[in-house]
């Protein structure tokens, strides 16, 4: 009997290996915890925050004023309250659950162990970059913890969640958001969602949404998908809002998601189903299935029977109002007998294609989105293919490769004779209007004999099954033109075709679903599926399969609930590089529409696993033993420069106001306030792209440019909790990143501009001996290596590579080093982001391709093939900018003065126009952050001007001719140029880029050479200045185009101005100076009359006021004497009989009119002078 051991002791030795085994198995439960748990979110109005059903839909497109009252309260936060704040329509709610049941307890036990999800929203460039300036931006914020408005019983919290603005951005109706963890708390993976405005959706007058292409249909019923084929999703990728899905039979009806089937809709079409056409249409049935359906920026384009509609959305942060508010019929007099889709855009707009039957036999519907705008235009426009190629014929497929190339190609059917048909490759060029047959395909499957592939050579045997075409697929990245049907051709060329025999000629293949990764998923009439690894030849079939078997069980064991033993497949499609299923689940009540997952690696892996295990016998019992036939065991990418740089992703950092409040829970206001930050820093972004640079290189210097000598007083309010808005705004929380690090694998995609380079490096390690010494003439020994990396070239006349090989024989390795460079050979200039030449490059380890996995928190994924799209041209993010700051400093020493206008501008300083003006100029890219002088050669244009902002208006080509021409001889230069170069063909000057210095003419029949002064001040004039290096300048690709405003005082007058000015001025002078000698020489006749006038006037108010008071004094007195020396002076009327002192009685009236008229007497005449 072996001892036992005591109840509650464990010996040291068990204790021990208990803890081993705690420390190995704990990592494994964390992931699979991961696993379990997922991320979860829902968009919420302002008005619906903290409500735990909300959900609302994404159609509001138009900033809205909520927190503009809210930021009127931060008086003493760093921010300027002058300024406009506005807020977004949504915030995104977060949430995780595990196990697929949302747990409220786990929410609060994340947000007490610190967790804050991570919230990355990208934004997807327009289409039209001849409206909106193409760049590729991010914004990340983190999440800030809101507590529920429902009913709570607990003292801090029952339920919560976390809340992030869900900003818009102009030109941009595609984003994907990425949610992670800060690192805290319980590990959650990352996930990626998308969150697209859906332009197909009103707002009734009762406030209900409503599909504006049709009705809502609220029941899933099973017929819509049970025993129903699968269709193929087409869209354009990376652009398309809204996704749609016909193929429902018998029914007008679709599926429609703006999510990318998280959620989805069924919506009945609105459409008119009238067929009008049938009478010359060589159609049998007709039915009201949507048999096509396509998707693109704005617009959704569908097929019934021989009918094609459109409908336009409603998008005003992409255009004008272009929606065309129904369903409308687009080529009502032809016959449609398919719609061919064209997945990725060009030239700035989006293309769809429609195959004609009937009348119109052998011509090609060419459509064009612009805007919303659609126009058809019919292809070959002189005659039709079949005229073209002089045979019956029928038009099977179209594809279009892009601008680019401008070429159409054509599958057609020959018919000639009739009884045998033969298929042809047909490209038709748009430019040249060329039409020729590139290839004409076999009429039977050829015979491979064993091998996985085959070069079509015309010599090689065939079997006696015919070869039917079906259609055509073309990556423009790497050049590959896939034809299929019961067989699957591809060629790099079009010249050459390779004959993928794994694919079993019994099969026919219904459609394709590429990734433009290198990645391409084929599904078949019998609803198989296939994968096709891009750049080798072996085709795996994924479903149905024994790996398929082995996965289903797997996740019966787990008890999945997206997997069932009956299902239907509604359509297959890439999102990201990954392969998802759109699948039918029946469960009878609980039957349902999913998305899922087909974890293609993971498949491959089973495969691998079946068909490479041997059982051996190992005592008494069978042991399998596995072979591996990857050729290495690691593989590490090594000595990868900085993303940014070559993935032109500008990315801003924006983290939510702290709180003041002890339990960290954000408030309505605080999310307000988090929201307009958001829009602020989005806004200061938009506003960055101007004529005149900042002194500092960055769109949020600006924001804190007078508020950062404060910061230290900011934050000690907050900390003393003496913030009147309760929360504290971090400057540094609200940044552009400039410094991304690199992940241990190869970008998205990589833009090279002229001359480029990008390097990296690739480090293996053999599996078993990695080396094999043979001998060599010349050399003891020859080392041959049993690995070996290969990079495979889409366009290898516009890009070299340049690989080097390192043996590390201990290491049993090989170091590879690669530098992938442009030969400045395929692209003309250009603006930045337009017209970009896409291309790919193919990094692959020989004999890798289906065989080598790794293992990854995330699950598995393929290694040693990787396919990365590489765009040649001028790189989003590049500008010319006008560097005012050096330009004023440099004028100032060399001029030795500088006076600007009386009104000063900070925005647009003056120069003045005696002073020669030495401009400079900045290339700044906004996704690196770096600024330095533009050193190359431009032409610098006067194209338009006028003497106020107002009146500026632009010049004809004419006239900005003879403004700029130095060789000009009309007399009409406005400016002339020191060390200048004159172009041979244009005759403009040009420039060196260093020292230019430019004098100012304007002579006679320039528009500034008689500019009439507004004021007392000389005159001034507003110059609209173009600035170009389109042709001048071999360093780049890009054609920098800057056009600002120069303003220019201090102008000379014309000698007919100025003889104007003589005179008037003259004649004013010569007006004063008389009239002061008048003044002069009258002044005395003047004061005299004056006196005069004065004296009249004070006689006559004497006179007035003497005769009135007599009268007056009659009416009150008694009468008196007559004073003696009065009637002394006055003529005696009296008898000479009456003695002279005798006393007598007068009437009244007599000395009234004797007192008057003695005063006139009586009167002193004025003093003469």
């Amino acid at each position: 009997m072996s001892p036992r051991v005591p109840a509650g002791r464990i010996p040291p030795v068990l204790q021990v290996l208990q803890a081993l085994l705690t420390m190995l198995l704990a990592p494994w439960r964390l992931w699979a915890l991961d696993d379990e748990c997922t991320w979860q979110f829902v968009l919420n109005q302002f008005d619906r925050v903290g409500q735990n059903s909300a959900s609302d839909r994404f159609f509001h497109q138009e900033p809205v004023d909520t927190v503009e009252s809210v930021f009127r309260t931060l008086v003493d936060e760093p921010i300027d309250l002058e300024e406009k704040y506005l807020g977004f329509p949504y915030f995104l709610k977060i949430n995780y659950s595990c196990e697929g049941a949302p747990s409220e307890a786990l929410i609060r036990k994340g947000h007490l162990t610190g967790l804050k999800p991570v919230v990355l929203v990208t934004f997807h460039s327009p289409v039209n970059f001849r409206r909106w300036k193409i760049e590729q931006l991010q914004i990340q914020m983190e999440a800030a913890p809101f507590r529920s408005k429902e009913a709570c019983s607990a003292e801090e919290v029952c339920s919560m969640g976390w809340y992030t603005p869900m900003p818009i951005k102009n030109g941009s109706v595609v984003m994907h958001v990425d949610i992670s963890s800060n690192g805290l708390g319980p590990i959650i993976p990352r996930k990626r969602f998308y969150l697209n405005i859906n332009g197909f959706l009103k707002m009734q007058q009762d406030n209900t949404i409503r599909f504006t292409v049709g009705n809502e249909l609220l029941s899933l019923i099973p017929r819509y998908f049970v025993n129903a084929p699968s269709r193929p999703l087409w869209y354009t990728v990376d652009q398309a809002p809204v996704l749609l899905l016909g193929g429902i039979p018998n029914e007008k009806s679709v599926l429609l998601t703006d999510t990318s089937f998280e959620d989805f809709y069924i919506v009945e079409l609105n459409i008119d189903s009238c067929w009008v056409g049938s009478f010359y249409c060589p159609q049998t049935s007709f039915t009201a299935t949507i048999h096509d359906a396509i998707a693109t920026e704005s617009t959704l384009f569908i097929r019934q029977n021989q009918l094609v509609y459109y409908f336009t959305g409603t998008y005003s942060i992409l255009q004008e109002n272009t929606s065309s508010g129904s369903w409308v019929r687009v080529l009502a007099n032809e016959c449609i007998k398919k719609l061919c889709p064209v997945e990725l855009h060009s030239n700035g707009s989006e293309y769809v294609m429609a195959l004609t039957t009937g009348k119109n036999e052998g011509y090609v519907h060419f459509g064009t989105i612009t805007d919303g705008r659609v126009s058809f235009e019919m292809l070959p426009r002189q005659w039709s293919v079949c005229k073209g190629i002089q045979a019956n014929c029928s038009i099977i497929w179209a594809v279009f490769s892009g601008a680019d190339i401008n070429d159409l190609l054509l599958l057609v059917e020959r018919r000639n004779p009739p009884a045998r048909k033969r298929s042809l490759v047909v490209g038709y060029n748009l430019v040249t209007e060329e039409l020729s047959i590139l290839y004409e395909i076999p009429e039977f499957i050829p015979d491979a004999r064993g091998l996985e592939f085959l070069m079509l050579q015309r010599a090689e045997p065939y079997t006696s099954t015919p070869l039917v075409p079906k259609g055509m697929f073309y990556n423009p990245y790497n050049k590959l033109l896939f034809i299929w049907g019961n067989f699957l051709l591809q060629s790099y060329d079009l010249e050459n075709y390779i004959y993928l025999a794994d694919f079993p000629k019994e099969s026919t293949i219904k459609y394709l679903v590429n990734s433009f990764r290198g990645d391409l998923a084929i599904v078949t009439e019998t609803e198989e599926i296939w994968y096709l690894l891009e750049g080798s030849y072996q085709v795996y079939k994924l479903f149905p399969s024994a790996g398929w078997e082995v996965l289903i069980s797997l996740q019966a064991m787990h008890q999945s609930s997206l997997y069932t033993s009956s299902e239907t497949m509604v359509t297959l499609f890439y999102e990201h590089s990954k392969l998802y299923q759109l699948v039918y689940l029946m469960k009878g009540p609980e039957s349902r529409l999913v998305k899922r997952l087909v974890p293609v690696e993971q498949l491959l892996v089973y495969l691998k696993l079946n068909n490479s295990h041997v059982l051996e016998r190992q005592g008494n019992y069978l042991a399998p033993t596995f072979t591996s036939f990857c050729p290495f065991t690691v593989m590490r990418l090594q000595d990868l420069p900085n993303p940014q740089r070559y993935t032109r992703q500008e990315r801003y950092r924006a983290l939510p106001p702290r709180v003041l409040e002890s339990s960290g829970f954000h408030s309505e206001n605080s999310l307000a306030i988090y929201q307009g930050l958001v829009y602020y820093l989005l806004w200061l972004h938009s506003k960055y792209d101007k004529p005149y640079a900042d002194p500092v290189h960055d769109p949020t210097w600006r924001w804190w440019k007078n508020k950062k000598q404060d910061q230290s007083y900011y934050f000690y309010l907050a900390s003393n909790r003496q913030s009147t808005g309760g929360v504290y705004i971090e400057m540094d929380s609200y940044e552009k990143i400039y410094n991304l690090q690199p992940e241990a694998e190869l970008p998205e995609r990589i833009f090279l501009d002229k001359g480029a380079t990008y390097s990296f490096s690739v480090f293996l390690t053999a599996r078993g001996q990695a080396f094999r010494i043979k001998p060599a003439l010349g050399s003891p020994f020859f080392l041959e290596s049993q690995l070996g990396l290969g990079v495979v070239l889409a366009d290898p006349n516009c890009l070299e590579v340049m690989v080097s090989q390192s043996v590390l024989i201990n290491r049993n390795s090989l170091f590879f080093e690669v530098m992938l460079k442009d030969k400045s050979v395929c692209f003309d200039q250009g603006i930045s982001g337009h017209h970009l030449k896409r291309t790919s490059v193919l990094v692959k380890v020989v004999g890798s391709a289906g065989h080598c996995f790794q293992n990854t928190h995330q699950g598995q994924r393929v290694q040693g093939n990787v396919m990365v799209p590489v765009l040649i041209g001028c790189p989003p993010g590049k500008r010319l900018a006008f560097d005012i700051t050096f330009t004023l400093n440099y004028n100032r020493v060399v001029n030795k003065r500088y006076f600007d206008c009386v009104q000063v501008d900070p925005e647009m300083p003056c120069f003045l126009f005696r002073d020669i003006l030495y401009p400079f100029f900045l290339i700044q890219d906004l996704v690196t952050g770096d600024s330095g002088s533009f050193q190359g050669r431009y032409v610098l244009k006067v194209v338009g001007g006028g003497p106020t902002l107002d009146t500026i208006r632009d010049y004809t080509e004419e006239e900005i001719y003879r403004y700029n021409n130095p060789l000009d001889k009309t007399h009409s230069l406005i400016w002339t140029a020191k060390n200048r170069t004159t172009m041979e063909d244009l005759a403009f000057n040009l420039m060196p880029g260093q020292r230019l210095g430019i004098e100012w003419l304007c002579l006679e029949n320039s528009p500034c050479h008689d500019t009439v002064p507004r004021s007392i001040f000389a005159p001034e004039f507003f110059f609209k200045v173009l600035v170009s290096n389109r042709g001048v300048d071999k360093s780049t690709y890009c054609d920098y185009q800057l056009v600002f405003l120069l303003h220019i005082h201090g102008l000379p007058l014309s000698a007919r101005q100025s003889f104007f000015f003589l005179m008037v001025s003259a004649s004013i002078f010569v007006g004063l100076v008389a009239l002061y000698l008048m003044i002069c020489f009258l002044w005395p006749f003047v004061v005299k009359a004056c006196n005069v006038l004065r004296w009249k006037i004070n006689n006559i108010m004497a006179q007035e006021s003497y005769c009135s008071y007599t009268s007056s004094s009659r009416v009150f007195s008694v009468p008196s004497n007559i004073p003696s020396r009065v009637l002394s002076n006055a003529p005696s009327k009296a008898p000479s009989n009456i003695p002279s002192k005798a006393p007598s009685k007068v009437p009244s009236e007599v000395p009234s009119k004797a007192g008057c008229k003695v005063a006139e007497k009586g009167k002193v005449e004025p003093e003469q002078t």
